[in-house]
């Protein structure tokens, strides 16, 4: 009889805790107000910036408990922009992105850092030319609050990271064109 009531006690302990914790929301990447950029070294005396393509996923977290945060991204590098039509060319042959074969990148999250009550980076994983490595995007801003206009609530932020290009087997052409690259990311999502 005692352990049909340590039992009972027990499943009402769990059902109590599901129904303490707060539905997971998602939150869609709104792609026509995110973008992600990178600048890499040129001959070692300048810097090329450009842009990818289109950025699309979600974020999840609980609404309360933002250490639930999970990001999920895939961004668009086929459509790689260096106001250069003939260099955007080339970083699209296998030289470089190999896009015909890995048209996309993806991060996926894995942890999120804080400064204080302040979210202050997402750790994860990012997905290159089919290597898989980690990487750490630090917010520069993150906030959120209610659209002006649609009312809905919205959240969004700056993030910054840097990456080895060679870590993904990305080689051509080192140390001419720099192997450290900067990926800047704007991001803003709408609660679904």
């Amino acid at each position: 009889m005692k352990r049909m009531y340590a039992l009972l006690a027990l499943v009402v302990a769990a059902a109590v805790a599901t129904q303490a914790q707060a539905p997971v929301t998602t939150w869609n990447i709104d792609s026509s107000h995110t973008a992600a950029t990178f600048a890499v070294k040129h001959m070692m005396v300048s810097t090329v910036r450009g842009s990818l393509g289109k950025v699309s996923g979600t974020v999840q977290y609980d609404g309360k408990n933002l250490s639930t945060l999970q990001v999920d991204v895939t961004i668009d590098v086929a459509a790689i922009n260096t106001q250069n039509e003939g260099r955007d060319k080339h970083l699209r042959s296998p030289d470089f992105f190999e896009v015909e074969k890995f048209p996309t990148m993806t991060f996926k999250s894995t942890a999120v850092r804080f400064k204080g009550d302040d979210v202050a980076a997402v750790e994860g994983n990012l997905t290159l030319l089919g290597v898989t490595k980690p990487v750490t995007l630090t917010f520069t801003r993150f906030a959120c609050g209610q659209h002006p206009r649609t009312k809905k609530d919205q959240c969004g932020g700056n993030l910054v990271g840097q990456i080895k290009r060679s870590d993904f087997g990305m080689k051509a052409f080192l140390p001419a064109i720099g192997d450290d690259v900067k990926l800047l990311i704007q991001v803003e999502a709408f609660k679904d």
